[in-house]
């Protein structure tokens, strides 16, 4: 089993920047697909961004490419989303992922995807 706590959540105002971590249990972290979904009110889960097991490669939701920006430190067993330019409309609870198996990171974009999820950091982000 592997546990996955986010950290870095809050209220911020449009434009601003925020940073969330994902820290994970275990030994196996790099093997590891890492993805950020996230939900707002009234709305389903969606895909964020996923990084790949090595932090090589990235891939991201059109809503926010350009915006923000995934990474992974495997030697702390944790990723990151940096978010820039913050929008009301971003404003969810942003939950990440991990995936055993290796896929297609345009193919990681399914909740169902993904073996483990963490709790969730809220994002609210004021107009």
């Amino acid at each position: 089993q592997v546990q996955l706590v986010e950290s870095g959540g809050g209220l911020v105002q449009a434009g601003g920047s925020l940073r969330l971590s994902c820290a994970a249990s275990g030994r196996t972290f790099s093997t590891y697909i890492m993805g950020w979904f996230r939900q707002a009110p009234g709305k389903e889960r969606e895909f964020v961004a996923v990084i790949s097991r090595s932090g090589f490669s990235t891939y991201y939701a059109d809503s926010v490419k350009g915006r923000f920006t995934i990474s992974r430190d495997n030697a702390k067993n944790t990723v990151y989303l940096h978010m820039d330019s913050l929008k009301p409309e971003d404003t969810a609870v942003y939950y990440c992922a991990a995936k055993v198996r290796a896929l297609p990171l345009a193919s990681a974009t399914t909740g169902r995807d993904y073996d483990y999820w963490g709790q969730g950091t809220q994002v609210t982000v004021s107009s």
